[in-house]
């Protein structure tokens, strides 16, 4: 087998190279290493890009639109740093022109209310904002024309109220800073809806009424940040706003963070992989310092290495959909096979060129973290084990089904970085149902599980819900950390005999001790649930150490301790 051969066939087998990252210059070439088996994948104008046959819920030109814009996410700052000449270069002003342009056969066409390719207007403002010189100065005064009207579909149609509205931001300020029309009304509702977001303590909602999750970091401030960047002249106070609450927000940011790199697996869009570190690239971009330089880098280096350990890529180097292994199962309906080089925000250190002391400083680890916190503004205790473990005890779902396992996602007891969660494939059994960290009821012939709680409240050392997983049951349930792991306690009131589940993490197969579960108070036994294979986000085949209570029509007390490293 020749060498060129040997090569293709072992480029899905880059994820487990372990990449270390000191300079500009290995950050460079771990982004190249991502990005360049796109390049077969443009069309031929360079305004799409396809690298797959599923679907999402929105056109599947908009998915290759998608394609097309979230690279652009690293290559803008690796062009702003002063990245030299790859050839994406006039890849992006290729596809820009042919994108926005009616008469092309790659039109990417007039938009309607909550279109899809809003979200990748902001990587094209963003590219106008930080690297105007590779993609729009060469552009003639009427591509520019067309370009700027095809971006203006933005404020000619309705936005999501949720971090979306921080896209109408991005792409007015892009069209306002290039001198080209743009709408001062828009913009300005935008930012007023972005303040009736923030909740306080550096903390946002994604939306008014929104969830808490990895849209605060890597979208509420990390548009927050780009707009402080750009608009300090302009809109000072505001700016000034955004820094302190990314100041803010970043000092209880690292609690999601293990020594080991990874993050906490919770909410959706997880498929977004290392974006999980994205806030604190942004924060490097804006040179503000919620953590120590030192500190901040280590956090992204070590979490990017994390990532790069894990098999995310097929055989042809392209990210897949999934978590810690390719997963359609646990996707959203707007995942499609492009959507994870949203990743490729992290890259935002690549603004900084080579002499910045970012570059220069070593990677330092984790500041001296409490054992248990209250993270306030996320509605969550955070528990840390000596074995770098983190685990998060949120206050549950509040919200109604919106997006794909929203009760997995929000809804469980406990998650955890060494554990993650598991997802549901069906109802119909235990082992399609998967019901880690969560209790479960079997129910006219059904698995329910914890979808919306109420009466939250998140205190110090307690987590309390009341809950119901199908009519007819109600659940008052307490979560107490432990320095053993943590205490469950849950009142049924039941009105049919039935089978409760309190299970605990759903563990790796080799690893079966790593979790038990101890009943000490209630009518049952322990046993090893097996679920299907891919149902959990980490590991592809696991247990699930599960307490089974047998619950009769009335009241029942039940009490159970979870055990893990």
């Amino acid at each position: 087998m020749d060498a060129e051969k040997k090569s293709e066939m072992n480029a899905g087998k880059k994820a487990e190279m372990n990449v270390g990252i000191k300079s500009r210059q290995d950050a460079e070439k771990l982004m190249l290493m991502m990005l360049n088996p796109l390049r077969q994948f443009y069309s031929r104008h360079r305004a799409f890009v396809k690298v797959g046959e599923t679907s999402a819920h929105f056109p599947d030109k908009s998915a290759w639109i998608e394609g097309f814009s979230r690279p652009l996410w690293a290559l803008v700052p690796f062009w702003a740093g002063g990245g030299g000449d790859t050839g994406f270069e006039e890849i992006y002003r290729e596809g820009l022109v042919a994108g926005t342009n009616p008469e092309s056969d790659e039109y990417w066409g007039k938009c309607t209310d909550y279109d899809q390719r809003f979200v990748e207007m902001a990587a094209v403002g963003y590219a106008m904002l930080f690297a105007p010189g590779q993609i729009w100065e060469p552009l003639s005064e009427e591509e520019k024309a067309r370009a700027a009207d095809w971006l203006n579909e933005i404020n000619r149609n309705r936005c999501w109220d949720c971090n979306w509205r921080f896209f109408q931001v991005i792409v007015n300020i892009a069209l306002k800073k290039r001198k080209m029309p743009y709408s001062r009304k828009i913009l300005q509702e935008s930012l007023d809806f972005i303040e009736e977001c923030y909740t306080g303590g550096g903390w946002y909602r994604d939306g008014v009424d929104g969830q808490t999750d990895y849209y605060i970091p890597f979208a509420m401030h990390f548009y927050g940040l780009i707009y402080a960047a750009v608009m300090k002249e302009e809109d000072a106070e505001r700016c000034e706003a955004y820094i302190e609450r990314a100041l803010q927000f970043g000092k209880d940011f690292v609690y999601w963070f293990s020594e080991d790199g990874s993050a906490l697996p919770y909410g959706r869009s997880l498929t977004y992989r290392f974006a999980q570190s994205a806030f604190y690239s942004a924060c490097v971009m804006a040179h503000i310092e919620p953590l120590p330089m030192p500190v901040m880098k280590g956090i992204i280096v070590r979490n990017l290495e994390y990532w790069m350990k894990q098999p995310v890529f097929d055989n042809a180097g392209i990210l897949t959909i999934g978590y810690c292994y390719a997963n359609l199962q646990m996707s959203e309906s707007y995942n499609s096979p492009q959507s994870p080089y949203w990743a490729m925000k992290t890259f935002a250190i690549l603004a900084l060129d080579e002499n910045e002391p970012f570059w220069n400083c070593e990677a330092a680890p984790l500041p001296v973290l409490q054992k248990q916190k209250l993270l306030k503004g996320a509605g969550m205790l955070i528990q840390r084990r000596k074995n770098g473990n983190v685990v998060a005890f949120p206050g549950g779902n509040t919200h109604p089904h919106e997006h794909g396992h929203m009760e997995e996602k929000y809804g469980k007891f406990a998650y955890s970085t060494k554990y993650g969660f598991s997802i549901m494939r069906s109802g119909q059994n235990l082992a399609e149902a998967a019901p880690d960290s969560v209790c479960s009821f079997r129910v006219h012939g059904h698995i329910f599980v914890r979808g919306q709680a109420e009466n939250i409240q998140v205190y110090e050392d307690m987590v309390v819900s009341d809950w119901s997983p199908v009519e007819g049951i109600r659940v008052h349930s307490e979560i107490i950390p432990t320095q053993n792991g943590h205490l469950r306690r849950h009142l049924v009131e039941s009105e049919a005999a039935c089978e409760a589940y309190d299970a605990g993490f759903a563990v790796p197969m080799e690893e079966a001790d790593g979790c038990s579960v101890h009943i000490l108070c209630g009518k049952g036994r322990v046993e090893m649930m097996k679920p299907d294979p891919n149902t959990n986000l980490i590991h592809s085949k696991t247990l699930i150490p599960t307490a089974v209570y047998c619950i009769e029509i009335g009241k029942s007390v039940l009490e159970t301790e979870i055990r893990y490293e």
